[in-house]
């Protein structure tokens, strides 16, 4: 019956539309609503596939669908920066890549402070992904001449920068699907350390053979993981391989969720300012979401991390009577 449902050759009854909107946590009005063109999401490769549950392929996918149904209804009232991600296929190798991108938006070899609002300013539409789908660090595409990235704004600030870095390299290096795999993921890789960590400038002002407490000093000044140093500092020549192997091994017993010295989390101007004009209008998230048929909870995970949204509550009030939950620490 789904099944007819879906293909539109049967319509369900009003009580069992009722259910089915409860079930999923969905308001009646989004089944009623325009179909949403995933068209974006067929070409979409994620890293970490053979790790990750259906369900977690899944709740990206069903993001990523209504990302997309938030990115038509901004693009209808706002105006937003064109498109600016050139394709460089052809220079062949990350490195050049990165080089000509650079000169192509003026940066030169300094470091980028914020670089979610530099991709934003060049058109890039940046949303979150569900925090249940942890084991999916970010994904990409582009939609009827737009670039998009989705990322897990779960994991540390340093780290989301990297996927972005490395969600731009697809866009700019593999938009016609070449190469795939394996060789497109370390490319990507390749071109995201390049990107933000300029060799001209990791030259002047990286340490050479560094310890891990240097490292975890440095790295702020380009806004990545010591992990991401380290690699940079080793392609670069400025870490031995002794260094190098070292510093991995001390680091991977540090694990990947701990970076000490961290630098501050990214926020979105775009949506920022986005809402900020609706709330001018008196309009608020759950006004938003009643005009996407949204729920206020999926409206609101579409841009958790990359600004402040409203979280449930339990919908209990204070009796005015109560203690707060707080002792002294010496």
């Amino acid at each position: 019956m789904v099944t007819a449902y879906e293909a539109g050759e049967k319509a369900p009854s009003i009580d069992t539309l009722s259910r089915i909107a409860t079930v999923l946590g969905f308001p009646v009005t989004f089944f009623a609503g325009e179909d949403m063109d995933a068209s974006l999401l067929a070409s979409a490769s994620f890293r970490a596939l053979r790790s990750m549950t259906s369900g977690e392929r899944d709740a990206a996918y069903a993001s990523g669908v209504l990302a997309l149904h938030l990115a038509k209804w901004i693009d209808e009232r706002f105006e937003l920066p064109a498109p600016n991600v050139p394709s460089l296929h052809e220079f062949g190798n990350p490195e050049a890549s990165t080089q000509a991108l650079r000169t192509e938006w003026r940066l030169g070899e300094r470091p980028v402070a914020q670089f979610l609002s530099l991709l934003e300013s060049k058109g890039v539409r940046v949303f979150a992904l569900p925090t249940d789908s942890r084991r999916v660090d970010a994904f990409s595409g582009w939609q009827a001449g737009t670039p998009f990235i989705f990322v897990n704004t779960s994991k540390t600030p340093e780290r989301v920068r990297f996927d972005l870095a490395h969600e731009l390299a697809h866009l700019t290096l593999h938009q016609h699907g070449k190469p795939s795999g394996r060789t497109a993921e370390l490319e990507a890789d390749r071109f995201a350390g390049a990107f933000l960590m300029p060799r001209g400038s990791v030259l002047a002002h990286g340490p050479r053979n560094p310890s891990l407490g240097v490292l975890d000093q440095h790295k702020r000044r380009w806004g990545v993981s010591a992990a991401a140093l380290i690699h940079r500092l080793h392609e670069v020549g400025m870490a031995s391989d002794w260094t190098y192997r070292g510093l991995c091994i001390e680091l991977s017993k540090r694990g990947l969720s701990y970076e000490p010295n961290s630098i501050p989390p990214e926020t979105s101007q775009m949506l920022t300012k986005v809402l900020n004009a609706m709330r001018s209008e008196g309009l608020g998230h759950a006004a938003i979401a009643r005009d996407l048929n949204l729920a206020v909870d999926d409206l609101s995970a579409l841009m958790m991390g990359l600004v402040i949204v409203p979280v449930a509550g339990t919908g209990r009030q204070p009796t005015g009577h109560e203690k707060p939950a707080l002792r002294l620490v010496n």
